[in-house]
């Protein structure tokens, strides 16, 4: 591991979902305390957004998952890793290609490159120590999962540059994170099933959704540095199409647990996790930084219903 640059402390940067008090400051020694922000390890919420596709495809794919529990919760485990080393993998990569962005930008000025406590030299070493070690995750699963592991770096590289040449770079976020609904049916099936590319499919759209909320936090600093999202794009109507978006989330979700067999309790769970994206959205108020990113991180309990819908559905 390199050792963090002495660099400027943490710039005075109004609104940012850094906590300078968290438990990094308390626990953390503070040649590490840079790494650790970069992969943003100090706020998960984006570790559970990767993570969940992949716990539902590995429960829409096991045939008993009550009776093989271990299997279920091993393999679950084993994507958990996996997760938060990509998570943190693709933070990287975003960070070091858009340090200058991120310079001009609120929230985002006091992350550890731009603020000059990680060299992108630094950066870099850290990307790779991160993807060795997801490498050795990777290899424990089957030969089409690895295969799909591999063809993800294509998505987790070229993402961050989205926003440069595309309104819906949201989308391409979705392409991206939810890629793990192929890999842990795969784990399981050894192949790439439709119940999975429907599952796919479905997060692009909740992808779309809850990641548009979370733009609208830097849609003026991106308007005045020219970068492009869908909150800028739809502006006003954001609040129509997200609602669009999560209707197509829950009919997809319907779709891919149809496709898979699932019994009769999955669709009345199903419908506990409509009702919070439809609280998200009733609720959400888009000039209001603090609610754009507490509607972002609600989503956490949407996966969770989402993955007990999946296992009712298995009873």
């Amino acid at each position: 591991m390199p050792t963090a640059s002495s660099g400027p402390t943490l710039p005075e940067s109004g609104y940012t979902d850094i906590r300078r008090d968290g438990w990094i400051a308390r626990r953390i020694p503070a040649s590490l305390r840079p790494y650790v922000t970069l992969a943003r390890l100090d706020r998960p919420i984006g570790t559970w957004l990767l993570l969940f596709p992949c716990w539902w495809s590995l429960a829409l794919a096991m045939p008993q998952p009550f009776r093989d529990w271990p299997s279920l919760v091993g393999l679950m485990a084993l994507f958990a890793v996996g997760a938060v080393l990509m998570r943190g993998a693709g933070c990287t990569v975003n960070d070091i290609l858009d340090r200058k962005f991120d310079a001009m930008v609120e929230r985002t000025r006091s992350r550890p490159i731009p603020s000059g406590q990680v060299s992108v030299r630094q950066a870099l070493v850290f990307l790779l120590a991160q993807l060795l070690v997801s490498l050795l995750i990777l290899v424990q699963l089957g030969m089409t999962a690895i295969g799909l592991g591999v063809l993800s770096l294509l998505l987790v590289f070229t993402y961050p540059l989205m926003k440069r040449i595309t309104w819906w770079p949201q989308a391409f976020l979705g392409l991206t994170f939810n890629w793990g609904a192929l890999m842990g049916w795969a784990t399981v099936q050894n192949d790439v099933g439709w119940p999975a590319v429907a599952l796919y499919v479905t997060g692009v759209a909740w992808t779309l959704g809850y990641d548009t909320i979370y733009a609208h936090q830097d849609k003026e600093d991106d308007a005045r540095i020219g970068v492009k999202s869908t909150a800028l794009r739809l502006g006003d109507q954001s609040k129509i199409w997200i609602y669009g978006f999560y209707t197509l989330t829950y009919v997809g979700i319907g779709i891919a647990g149809r496709l898979a067999g699932l019994g009769g309790l999955f669709l009345p769970v199903l419908s506990l996790a409509a009702l919070q994206l439809a609280w998200q959205v009733a609720t959400w108020r888009p000039d209001d930084q603090g609610d754009c990113l507490d509607k972002f991180k609600s989503n956490r309990w949407f996966g969770w219903l989402v993955l007990a819908a999946i296992l009712a559905g298995k009873l």
